[in-house]
């Protein structure tokens, strides 16, 4: 089973940049999508109609913000949002029920440049521990998304200068801490605990990019359950179209 996880920072956008090509080239099974900007009735018709996959969707209140989508060829049992109007207005959550697994597909908050949504960050934080806490005594769990926080200096091209920075801030690394102590695993990092320039999100200042000036914001979590399906888990910084770029997790059926 092949997970790919994208901030693709608007469907309308990165649709004009390819994405139909790359999504049949790659062929996941459950394809989750943050940052879509769209209500379904303003994705692409191609997107609309693609044949073998399901698809589910959280739209924002606010036009052209957020939003999440799913799009799964494995069958969902159910589905349903954090079911909290300050998120769920902002399109931030699906949660999903799978045969083996619950997949949460998430868009966690941006905290600005003035700090200003930091906390509102981090109440939603909270509640995805305790949602995810609670549904794991029922079945495994996969969260997945941006994040909008790296975790440790290893996770970003430029640690101390953006100490001081939202999404580098201790209380938001904290958070990515206590996730940890409750046992969730951060399988890209497991698996490559001393990989540096592994990164899923560049600036779009000219040249940041080609530079590989990054941070890695975006992951799959899981719980141990699960680990010994892994199969193996990727990032793909080749493919172009949002200033995100895939992040890939391939199970064991």
């Amino acid at each position: 089973m092949k997970l790919i996880s994208w901030n693709v920072n608007g469907i309308r956008s990165v649709y004009n940049k390819g994405f139909v090509e790359w999504f049949r080239r790659e062929s996941p099974d459950i394809l989750c999508l943050q940052e879509t900007k769209a209500d379904f009735e303003q994705f692409p018709l191609e997107i609309r109609n693609f044949d073998e996959h399901a698809i589910s969707y959280s739209s924002a209140e606010k036009k052209g913000y957020s939003g999440v989508a799913t799009f799964s060829r494995e069958k969902i049992l159910d589905t349903k949002k954090l079911e909290k109007n300050s998120f769920d207005s902002e399109g931030r959550v699906l949660i999903h029920e799978l045969k083996d697994f619950f997949l949460i597909n998430c868009y966690f908050p941006n905290g600005q440049r003035d700090h200003k949504r930091v906390p509102f960050k981090l109440e939603f934080c909270e509640d995805i521990l305790k949602k995810i806490n609670k549904l794991r005594k029922i079945k495994p769990i996969i969260i997945t998304g941006d994040f909008n926080t790296a975790h440790t200096e290893i996770d970003l091209a430029n640690p101390k200068t953006n100490k001081n920075t939202t999404g580098f801030l201790p209380i938001e690394r904290a958070w990515l801490d206590k996730l940890i102590s409750h046992d969730y695993i951060d399988i890209y990092r497991h698996l490559n605990p001393d990989r540096t320039g592994a990164y899923t999100w560049w600036s779009n200042r000219p040249g940041v990019r080609a530079r590989n000036i990054g941070w890695r914001i975006d992951y799959f979590f899981i719980s141990p359950e699960l680990l010994p399906r892994v199969k193996s888990t990727s990032i793909m910084p080749e493919v172009l179209g949002s200033d995100h770029c895939p992040i890939v997790l391939e199970l064991i059926d």
